[in-house]
């Protein structure tokens, strides 16, 4: 049974897979092969260009009913007429039932925030969408989104590893009663070759990429690895099979250091 973190209500697979840069065939085969293993969470975006190969792999796997699937308006179309005509297309793209957790990717400062959350609440109340929340959201971000939305704002999607200190905005989303969920969990493979999770993963049987995902999901973090291997689907899974001790955790949390972020683009917010 896949261990979850609920927030207002909406339950989150601890384990997701995360779907960035899938594409074709090969997308579709390792969504597909990451349910049958028991992955119950798998995150696209409309930015990916992959939502149709998703809803390929999740109707192929026979489990459609047990697994969350989110997707993430792109930030360039988040006034409400855009975002309507795009989350239509995104379900037409899934062909599916419905899109269990919808996201803003990014902010936009260029559209209201109001008029964006007032059009994810259509989209909701209208039956596209069975939960709502934000992607790469500040603590005033969060502030302001939480203090607008007519609907409870479920998670935060933001970039989470040991390698950078997002403690303030972890910190925010918990006093509001919502989830985070750690993308780039691993650090885009930067995990690989640390000298200190190479040395905690020795003393437990476990790869430095699994000691990264555990210490997240040690905290009740929600990670959604990408991963194109299907033999790494099944290790990152595995991550929930050890605890770290007090004293790791605390290790680990040292390797944080500035410059740590690894997806900055023109567009990001100021971040905290």
């Amino acid at each position: 049974m896949m261990q979850i973190v609920e927030a207002k209500g909406f339950k989150i697979p601890l384990v997701g897979l995360g779907t960035w840069a899938l594409r074709g065939r090969e997308c579709a085969r390792i969504v597909e092969q990451a349910i049958r293993l028991g992955y119950r969470h798998i995150d696209t975006a409309q930015m990916y260009d992959n939502e149709r190969e998703v809803g390929e792999g999740v109707r192929a796997s026979g489990n459609r009913g047990e697994v969350i699937v989110t997707t993430k308006v792109s930030p360039t179309l988040l006034s409400p007429p855009d975002l309507e005509r795009s989350v239509k297309e995104s379900l037409a793209k899934l062909r599916l039932d419905v899109i269990d957790l919808l996201l803003i990717h990014w902010p936009n400062p260029r559209v209201p925030l109001a008029e964006t959350l007032g059009a994810m609440a259509k989209m909701k109340s209208e039956g596209y969408a069975r939960a709502l929340g934000v992607s790469n959201f500040t603590v005033a971000l969060l502030d302001e989104a939480n203090a607008l939305s007519n609907e409870p704002l479920v998670c935060n999607q933001i970039e989470c590893h040991p390698f950078l200190d997002q403690d303030k905005v972890i910190a925010a989303c918990r006093l509001r009663g919502m989830a985070v969920v750690a993308y780039s969990p691993i650090a885009r493979g930067g995990a690989k070759g640390d000298k200190l999770l190479e040395r905690i993963g020795q003393a437990h049987g476990k790869s430095a990429a699994q000691v990264c995902l555990r210490w997240l999901t040690q905290q009740g973090i929600a990670v959604i690895p990408r991963t194109s291997k299907v033999e790494r689907l099944a290790e990152n899974l595995a991550n929930l099979e050890f605890d770290l001790t007090d004293a790791e955790m605390r290790e680990i949390a040292g390797l944080a250091r500035p410059g740590g972020r690894i997806v900055d683009w023109s567009w990001s917010p100021n971040w905290d």
